[in-house]
């Protein structure tokens, strides 16, 4: 066995939900710029999905689904 690798470590400077909604903010000007097509559909079914990523963060932020201890 060689030498153990070490992780690469990143530390974000944005929260998650930022990083998501400033991905569907970038898909969607791309999608803009495209004519009606396949290509312009996939990128907004991904926009689409980065902002339903960014409301379920916030919806687990919800104190309901903190548990108390």
């Amino acid at each position: 066995m060689g030498p153990k690798k070490r992780r690469r470590r990143v530390v974000q400077t944005n929260s998650l939900e930022a990083r998501f909604l400033e991905r569907a903010r970038q898909l969607r000007e791309q999608a803009a710029a495209l004519l009606p097509g396949i290509e312009k559909e996939a990128l907004l079914e991904l926009a689409q999905q980065a902002e339903v990523g960014a409301s379920m963060i916030e919806w687990l932020r919800l104190p309901a689904l903190q548990t108390s201890t």
